[in-house]
């Protein structure tokens, strides 16, 4: 044989045996096969758990065909499970013979810990009184024990718990005795009868509280409500959050539910554990006879837990849909969170305020963690791909202690009542939530991981207060180009603690993600929120944009679409598509954090570029906006003039501090001071300012009679960073005919004057507005922040003649206000600065 000859055979025969080492071992799975069955595709297992099982046989013995991998291979169907899936250390692969449960091609597998409800039946009465289109099955049971649950979905689209207001609308709270731990509520509807199981949901802040009441004792059309324990107590003795009494803006919202006598429309259900029945109201359209009812029973489907000496690993998910979890806490002990869900233990406030770490601190709380669908514990390199968490009480997925370099990408998170996301230790139980997390093993951090190109949208539906992601003391983080929309509290929240001492965290990122139609029912909220310390941290280039109106906020004007909280420094927040500057950097640490360019003159690319990427971006196709729910109008340029005497500026700021005027500046000239700013509700604010100076004349400025901004003037424009604003103010003639002529020749400025705003793109004018309020004018101009308008102005007529035209065709329309001398026509006023 010639060597030549020799050598392709060899080749081939390398290349043949090499392929083959590669394959996986394949172990198949079909809601129609037996577990006693070889787990080949025409003899599959019946349950994922025996296909588990193989595979840790397979590796126990090292089998030589696991040198690729393992590849569970699932079918289409359901499996409904009667305990969680449990990854163990002894399941782990390795980084070239990793374990994959995965779809079957072209294949959804829902892995369900729900239970079907059958046999439905029409009710002509419940407990003796007739109900109007009822249905009635039996509750199902487990070991005699009925089932209980807080959720029920009928054809997937989750049903109403009976409560005691009609669609979204909510009640408000009379007053909250913290003493005797009672609240008292409006009591009008004498239907509602106390039960046993009752509950009130209540908004506070930027939280909500579930609260099993105990009695109700009625007074006319009043009603003192008193709780059950624990959650009595902690309701009423913790600090923050609690629930508010506002004359401004109305008490804390609630409804009542979980009682028979509530149950009363079209999408709502009742449990009657007493007489085992589950009673229903149908919809529009469902057909109780062919409708599939679905309650879930396990609070946990997938549990991937090691040690911090044995963590599982190189473990991979791929296709497989997690539907149907529970979670039981608030039924059986309330559920009063301090932040993102997470629920106090116990909570009250200091009689002397200061601890060791902060001075000023006057709470103490301790927190637990919610149960999630998928929980994750000591474990690294573990992937999710393509997956979908839907139908789920709590949290859907939970990365929580000692995970390090595992993947999220491209999943669907939807119809989830709690946070898609939570990432890292918060508070452990024993630990006070104010406290710095360090550790003495950095293996118990959350770290390195990656949670990129995921769908979140419709989730927070049961606790208002969670996020689409949320991340406690977490260190090289990377959330990145996740689309995140219908949520009713935050999009992304990032650290723990309240504190800008060191901690574990650092080099944690969040960039590129989309985030909008968030804050649907509770405020104190932002698009991305962070708190205490992160050094070396990066929030870059994501798109922020529509945030829902939440008629039952306790402030309406705390949104925002950035916020910096207690503590947080270290961060770079740069290049963030936002539709207006609503930030907020509250209480920050000392070494600070650095702000470039965030605003709606970020380019164009890079909002486009924000959000789920190829090969994921059909998942886009299933975003949830809720198009019925209104959306908060974007603040807009408002001056409001205060004229009279002896001002005090510092009680005029803090009478407008609530308010949240973006880019709020201060101006004075004699006896005029003028508030400029973008603003909502202006006249809410002149009532505030009315209220507090009895004396002083307020005129609101608004709606511009002309309006340039560089952005939209300007060919290839990049609008300054920072403005500084030079406020002038004049008067029109007493003329009405040339009052109309002047505002006419303003409307149409653009068209029949181009020049003017060639001449103000030339002096680099970031924004020109003229104001009407009445014969006043109010002009505002806004530069670059450093430069000067002595120095910019000629420039509006350099080599542009027609400016000259305009303005000396503008004076024989203006004049001096009252006090300017006689050849003063506009009075420039100055800035007054900050203390």
């Amino acid at each position: 044989m010639h060597s030549n000859s020799f050598r392709k055979i060899f080749i081939v025969f390398f290349i043949f045996c090499t392929v083959f080492s590669v394959n996986a071992a394949e172990i198949w799975v079909a809601p129609n096969g037996k577990d006693t069955n070889a787990g080949t595709k025409a003899n599959p297992v019946a349950t994922v758990q025996m296909a588990m099982r193989k595979a840790r046989e397979l590796r126990r013995l090292n089998d030589p065909s696991i040198k690729g991998g393992i590849q569970i291979i699932v079918m289409n169907g359901t499996y409904y499970l009667n305990e969680p899936l449990f990854v163990r250390p002894e399941d782990s692969g390795t980084p070239e013979s990793p374990t994959t449960i995965v779809a079957d091609l072209n294949a959804k597998p829902i892995i369900s810990g729900g239970f079907e409800i059958k046999n439905w039946k029409k009710a002509t009465t419940i407990n003796g009184i007739k109900k109007a289109n009822v249905w009635v099955a039996d509750a199902p049971k487990i070991a005699g024990e009925i089932i209980n649950y807080r959720q029920l979905w009928v054809n997937d689209k989750k049903a109403v718990r009976a409560k005691s207001t009609s669609g979204n609308t909510m009640d408000r709270i009379l007053s909250w005795d913290h003493e005797s731990q009672t609240c008292w509520i409006p009591f009008k509807d004498k239907s509602v009868k106390f039960e046993a199981g009752m509950e009130m949901f209540i908004t506070q802040w930027w939280s909500v509280a579930n609260l099993r009441i105990k009695n109700i004792e009625v007074q006319k059309d009043s009603a003192r409500l008193s709780f059950e324990q624990p959650e009595s107590r902690i309701q009423s003795e913790h600090p923050w959050p609690a629930p508010w009494i506002s004359k401004n803006n109305g008490n804390s919202a609630f409804f009542l539910n979980n009682g028979i006598s509530m149950l009363n429309e079209a999408g709502e259900w009742y449990l009657d554990k007493k007489n085992a029945k589950v009673y229903y109201i149908p919809r529009a359209g469902e057909n109780m006879n062919s409708a599939k009812v679905t309650i879930p029973v396990l609070e946990n489907l997938l549990e991937v837990k090691g040690t911090i000496d044995a963590p599982v690993h190189d473990f991979r998910f791929k296709g497989i849909s997690f539907q149907y979890s529970n979670w039981l806490r608030p039924s059986q002990q309330g559920h009063v969170p301090l932040q993102s869900g997470l629920y106090l233990l116990d909570a009250y406030k200091l009689k002397i305020p200061g601890t060791p770490n902060q001075a000023s601190l006057e709470n103490q709380a301790w927190v637990g963690r919610p149960r999630a669908a998928v929980e994750v514990n000591y474990a690294n390199n573990i992937q999710f791909e393509s997956c979908r968490f839907e139908h789920l009480a709590s949290t859907g997925l939970d990365l929580n202690k000692g995970t390090n370099h595992n993947i999220v990408k491209g999943n669907l998170f939807k119809d989830i009542g709690g946070s898609a996301i939570n990432v890292g230790v918060f508070s452990e139980e024993a630990f006070e939530a104010h406290l710095p997390l360090n550790v003495k093993d950095e293996r118990e951090i959350c770290s390195d991981e990656l949670i990129a190109d995921n769908l979140i949208t419709n989730v927070t539906t049961e606790d208002w207060g969670t996020l689409g992601i949320s991340a406690g003391f977490v260190r090289n983080i990377t959330i990145e180009h996740n689309e995140i929309s219908d949520v009713s509290y935050s999009g992304i929240a990032m650290g723990w603690g309240w504190t800008h001492t060191a901690n574990v965290m650092k080099n944690n990122k969040i960039l590129g993600n989309k985030i909008h139609h968030y804050a649907k029912h509770l405020h104190d909220v932002s698009g991305i929120y962070t708190l205490s310390s992160q050094p070396n941290s990066r929030i870059e280039e994501n798109y922020i944009d529509k945030v829902y109106n939440s008629p039952y906020s306790h402030d309406p004007f705390l949104w925002l679409y950035l916020y910096t909280d207690e503590g947080s420094q270290g961060f770079t927040i740069k290049n963030n598509w936002i539709a207006t500057e609503k930030i907020l950097k509250n209480n920050n640490g000392p070494e600070g954090n650095i702000w470039q360019d965030n605003n709606p003159y970020v380019i164009t690319k890079i909002k486009d570029a924000a959000g789920i990427r190829a090969p994921y971006t059909d998942l886009t196709k299933e975003v949830f906006i809720d198009e019925s729910w209104g959306l908060q109008e974007l603040p807009k340029s408002v001056a409001i003039e205060l004229t009279g005497s002896d001002f005090d500026i510092e009680k005029i700021k803090s009478t407008i501090k609530g308010f949240r005027i973006v880019g709020e500046s201060l101006y004075q000239w004699k006896n005029h001071l003028v508030i400029y700013g973008k603003m909502n509700q202006p006249e809410r604010t002149k009532r505030k300012l009315a209220l507090a100076f009895p004396s002083i004349q307020i005129k609101i400025y608004e709606n511009p009679i002309y309006d340039f901004q560089n952005f939209d003037r300007c060919k290839d424009s990049k609008p300054a960073s920072e403005w500084e604003n030079i406020v002038l103010t004049a008067n029109l003639v007493d003329d009405s005919k040339m009052q109309k002529e002047y505002v006419d020749y303003h409307t149409t400025q653009f068209e029949k004057w181009p020049e003017i705003a060639k001449g103000f793109c030339n002096a680099d004018f970031q924004q020109l507005q003229v104001f009407k309020n009445e014969k006043q004018l109010m002009l505002i101009i806004s530069i670059p922040k450093g430069e000067n308008l002595d120095k910019l102005n000629p420039k509006t007529t350099q080599n542009n003649p027609r400016v000259d035209e305009w303005n000396t065709l503008m004076k024989k329309y203006q004049t001096g206000i009252e006090g300017a001398k006689p050849d003063e026509t506009w009075i420039f006023l100055n800035k007054v600065e900050s203390k």
